[in-house]
């Protein structure tokens, strides 16, 4: 199997999150600041290599397998790192806690659902809507803020809060395109509309 330049570029953004990690935790100055570039890093090679592969028509099964399976470890690494950071930070932390659950079980929902609609040949009944986009874009900017300012320093408590109004935003749009994609999908969970036979499993 030959791996093309966007295919590399996404397992370039796998290859990141370890890092991430490992900076997010180390403690030297400035270490949520560097988090915070290694996320905006991964961030954009999410764009970069969609746009290399419509641009040079280097698409491949393998690649839009792991695209969105690169997107979601990404975020769910990260928001896991961020509800452990915040534990014990009375209702704020239970605040981080929840809306992390309900945007790593929309993921989870969706992709499953998307897997199923490719499953019986209806994949395109369930395409990324713009609401689906506007909740990615508003929960990257919220994750970038949160990693930033982790720590809470009291200096920066008002951006802290800035990014955790965010994140709940995130969290009601999460749950918004969710219904969006549920809803064109009930007529054939509900068993109106004629099952297709499957050409193929398409991304997640």
């Amino acid at each position: 199997m030959r791996i093309n330049l966007p295919t590399w570029l996404t397992l370039f953004r796998v290859a990141l999150l370890p890092v991430m990690v490992v900076v997010f935790y180390l403690p030297f100055p400035g270490h949520n600041i560097t988090a915070a570039i290694v996320f905006v890093l991964a961030a954009f090679t999410d764009w970069l290599d969609g746009y290399l592969a419509r641009r040079m028509n280097l698409t491949s099964a393998f690649g839009a397998f792991l695209d969105p399976v690169a997107d979601k470890l990404m975020v769910a690494v990260t928001l896991f790192l961020l509800v452990e950071s915040h534990h014990s930070n009375g209702w704020s932390g239970v605040v981080m806690a929840v809306t992390a659950a309900v945007i790593v079980g929309r993921e989870i929902s969706v992709s499953a659902l998307r897997e199923w609609m490719a499953e019986i040949g209806m994949r395109a009944a369930v395409k990324v809507a713009f609401i689906g986009k506007l909740k990615t874009v508003m929960q990257m900017v919220a994750l970038v803020v949160l990693i930033v300012q982790h720590e809470k320093e009291a200096t920066a408590l008002r951006l802290y809060h800035i990014g955790e109004a965010l994140l709940v935003i995130a969290g009601v749009l999460t749950i918004w395109s969710g219904m969006y994609y549920l809803r064109a999908a009930w007529p054939i969970l509900r068993g109106d509309a004629p099952e297709q036979p499957s050409s193929g499993k398409g991304d997640a």
